[in-house]
């Protein structure tokens, strides 16, 4: 069988689905590096809202795709951008979504660590962003997740040179109950974050940020760097102060920031990892043994897709990550909350959906194929 799948130059090309998914195989927990996949939230579709409407969460299915991803040894990095924070999803929601997910990390032993933000406010004086920050972070805390202090718009705005960062998060940490990830989200991912840490010069900015975790190294368990640049990374990550761990969140470059060097290596906090999981979970535990280039031959094949999905507008890496979910039998349906699903072309799906089934992440490439075809016909697309 074969299905004809649209391209940008407006015409049809002809593709043959591959017949059986990747092998997955459940293994012992991860050794070597310590890997967290930021996971997405599943709309209900059969809420009455609109683009503009607080979000509607089917729960249930949202629950189980967590599940899903510590099944597999992977932990969960919940209400990150990937869950669309500020993109659909606001701090009520995100609040809801914290809570539940700590409760069911709990109920199964999984691995998670929560976004703290200050999406309650959307501008303010530094004051009130420290407000906001604390509130988000008691939250967490209370959940008994690991706080990311994520990076603020309201806080973007509100700073006015890196001595405003510096007083702002050395406050936080100072407060903090146990140590946290610092997560400094470019913004390709996010435009209103450009010139974060007080500078729209990255040597600049760097510096600042690296001051904040020397100034309390006790406080600060890792770092998430998303920069899609992977020199920056290495030499921040050469930078650190002993102890403190780099999460590559790198969906460009993490194979090789993974695998690491002679020098050091990254841990992983991934978008891409939400519909790489078990394969990327595998790729790990082949990293375990010492294997790197088995590791690099199951993982470098995927950076072509993670290319695809990530591409600019970035920000919208999220439309193809739920659609994959969708293909992939995760969801019964492919609506995003704040109708994102509408954000990226029948072309880009097309070729997200031949570079994953070429991978084998569907687990029944016939379901994929039939909801692949399913969309083709809404578009118009006969076969």
């Amino acid at each position: 069988m074969t299905i004809r799948l649209p391209d940008p130059t407006g015409g049809l090309r002809t593709y043959e689905p591959r017949p059986e998914p990747f092998a997955v195989t459940l293994g012992a927990p991860f050794t070597s590096r310590t890997v967290f996949s930021a996971a997405h939230v599943v709309a209900d579709p059969f809420a009455d809202t609109t683009p503009d409407s607080p979000a509607a969460v089917d729960w249930d299915a949202t629950l189980a795709f967590r599940r899903h991803l510590w099944s597999h040894g992977l932990g969960v990095a919940e209400a990150m951008d990937t869950a669309q924070r500020g993109m659909g999803l606001d701090w009520t929601g995100a609040a809801e979504l914290i809570r539940r997910s700590a409760a069911e990390a709990k109920s199964v032993g999984g691995r998670i660590a929560c976004g703290v933000g200050t999406d309650q406010i959307t501008a303010g004086s530094l004051a009130e962003v420290r407000a906001a920050y604390e509130e988000q972070l008691a939250l967490v805390e209370s959940s008994g997740a690991q706080a990311i202090l994520m990076a603020s718009r309201a806080l973007a705005a509100a700073a006015s040179g890196p001595e405003d960062y510096l007083e702002v998060y050395g406050h936080l940490l100072r407060q903090a109950a146990e140590p946290v990830v610092l997560h400094w989200l470019g913004p390709m991912f996010d435009p209103a974050l450009e010139g974060y840490w007080g500078s729209r010069d990255l040597d600049a900015a760097t510096d600042t940020f690296l001051e904040v975790i020397a100034t309390h190294p006790d406080k600060v368990e890792g770092i998430k760097v998303s920069l899609l640049d992977a020199r920056r990374e290495i030499d921040i990550r050469r930078r650190l102060p002993q102890g403190v761990r780099c999460y590559t969140g790198d969906d460009f470059n993490y194979p090789e920031l993974i695998a690491g060097d002679d020098r050091g290596f990254s841990h992983a906090l991934l978008g891409i990892f939400d519909p790489l999981g078990p394969l990327a979970a595998q790729a790990v535990r082949v990293l375990d043994t010492g294997d790197v280039a088995g590791f690099r031959e199951l993982l470098d094949p995927t950076v072509e897709l993670s290319r695809h999905l990530f591409q600019a507008p970035t920000r919208f890496y999220k439309t193809g990550v739920v659609f994959l979910a969708w293909l992939a039998g995760h969801q019964s349906h492919f609506t995003m909350v704040g109708g994102l699903q509408s954000a990226r072309s029948l072309p880009h799906f097309a070729r997200a959906y031949e570079l994953a089934d070429g991978l084998g992440l569907f687990p029944d490439p016939k379901l994929a194929e039939e909801r692949m075809r399913n969309l083709l016909a809404l578009y118009g697309v006969t076969q």
